[in-house]
């Protein structure tokens, strides 16, 4: 009796095992795209590799039903129902599988570091603040187009459940028709072995100095501006919007901080360029290079608009399709290097660290713009704006990120120093040439 009852409990191990093993077989995973491979080994709670998109609507939000919206969200969005792992030469993804992560009240600073063991393993976060809903992203996960992609697609899940006449309007419970679920790896999909060169100076920038902030604090600045202003600005020199607010950080760089240090280094300005206009993709992954703008002063004085039209031309040469696809297969490379592919992960962790190290001290600051906002005309009524932000990096304690909704466009600086002189100096320029400017901040300067 009792050697048949041992022998059932083998047998039901056995069969629980096995099921274990068609479960492990049966989970969803993936390969990090090019870009993703450095942010796992640089993240941690001082650099935490975090960006944050903000949608604030036209009433208070309803936490619990935040949290249904995202819920449901999930289960329809894989490309954010995954957890990383890591293997014996590369990280990769997994499909997660967990209950969403818990939605919560915004109690702290933006872009905190990511901790999946107090997440669900998952690689986001869902924070909400009066009639704010606020989306941060790991940037191994995706871009900023990737991460706009599903903020606006929770905000529209949580208005289609607080408002189901939109549904009958929409025409049904659904997606927006835009959204696209393609995961292609875009650097290994257009890399050339041709083209591929030295994209990357890792010659010095000018650093900024100055006063830091608290530990774990955050600062943040808003600076609002109309678009049809600044097109009709940036017409008078040929201008992009980019080129006139990367040259007014520039400007305001040179003015607070270059002109009394007179350093030999150049004010450098790193801007990511989103590639799937480029390249005719769509992909939810990371598919971006950067791009480095400079600016080293010749003479004794520059006005503004000089800075400008020397900002402009540098840009317009840069970001070309070919010096794109230079970059691109500069950076998909390594994937395609056999030794790369064959060395242990903890020996390439190391060998990403010290690089990123190395070139970290090439750029004076970053500017982002995601571009122009679009939603669908039946949730406008309910949709008061966006913002943005990026957190910090090693040697780059300030950086900018732009994005735009109808006529409003936002530009948010997220800083570790105490002192605004350079954010006042931005606001100031802009007000001097003419435009409607405003600014708010998160207090924390005062």
């Amino acid at each position: 009796m009792k050697q048949e009852r041992k022998q059932n409990e083998k047998e039901k191990m056995r069969a629980e095992k096995a099921r274990e093993r068609e479960r492990q077989r049966n989970i969803g995973w993936d390969k990090l795209d090019n870009t993703a491979n450095i942010f796992p080994v640089i993240a941690g709670e001082e650099l935490t590799n975090v960006y944050r998109i903000s949608i604030t609507l036209n009433e208070t939000i309803d936490q619990e039903l935040l949290q249904k919206a995202l819920d449901v969200l999930l289960k329809r969005f894989p490309a954010f129902n995954l957890r990383l792992r890591q293997g014996l030469f590369w990280y990769y993804f997994e499909e997660n599988g967990k209950p969403a992560p818990r939605v919560v009240e915004e109690s702290t600073y933006p872009c905190r570091y990511i901790r999946d063991n107090k997440n669900n393993s998952y690689l986001f976060r869902v924070t909400y603040f009066e009639e704010r809903i606020n989306l941060e992203v790991s940037h191994v996960l995706t871009d900023g187009m990737g991460g706009f992609t599903f903020a606006k697609e929770l905000a529209c899940q949580y208005l289609r459940l607080g408002h189901p006449e939109l549904i009958e309007a929409l025409g049904g419970d659904k997606l927006s028709s835009a959204t696209s679920f393609n995961r292609d790896d875009g650097f290994l999909k257009n890399y050339r072995s041709k083209k591929k060169g030295t994209a990357y100076g890792v010659k010095m920038a000018f650093r900024l100095r100055g006063e830091k902030l608290g530990k774990g604090r955050f600062g943040v600045c808003h600076v609002y501006l109309s678009v049809k202003e600044l097109k009709e600005f940036g017409k008078k020199f040929e201008s992009s919007i980019n080129d006139v607010l990367v040259a007014d950080l520039i400007y305001s760089i040179y003015r607070e901080q270059w002109t009394q240090r007179k350093s030999k280094y150049p004010i450098r300005i790193n801007i990511p360029v989103n590639l799937r206009p480029y390249f005719k993709s769509e992909t939810s992954k990371n598919f971006f290079v950067m791009v480095s703008v400079e600016f080293l002063p010749e003479k004794e004085d520059y006005t503004y608009e000089e800075v400008l039209q020397l900002v402009h031309a540098d840009i317009k040469k840069k970001i070309t399709r070919e010096n794109l696809e230079v970059t691109l297969s500069y950076n998909a490379g390594m994937a395609h290097n056999l030794v790369a592919k064959v060395v242990p992960l903890v020996i390439k962790n190391q060998g990403m660290l010290w690089a990123y190290r190395f070139i970290s001290h090439s750029n004076t600051a970053t500017v982002t713009n995601v571009g122009a906002i679009q939603i669908e005309d039946e949730y406008k009524p309910y949709v008061k704006g966006f913002h943005a932000m990026l957190a910090v990096s090693m040697a780059q304690l300030l950086k900018g990120t732009v994005c735009s909704y109808g006529d409003k466009l936002t530009f948010t600086f997220s800083t570790l120093y105490r002192d605004t002189s350079i954010e006042r100096r931005f606001v100031r320029t802009l007000s001097e040439a003419g435009l409607t400017v405003s600014a708010e901040t998160n207090g924390l300067f005062y």
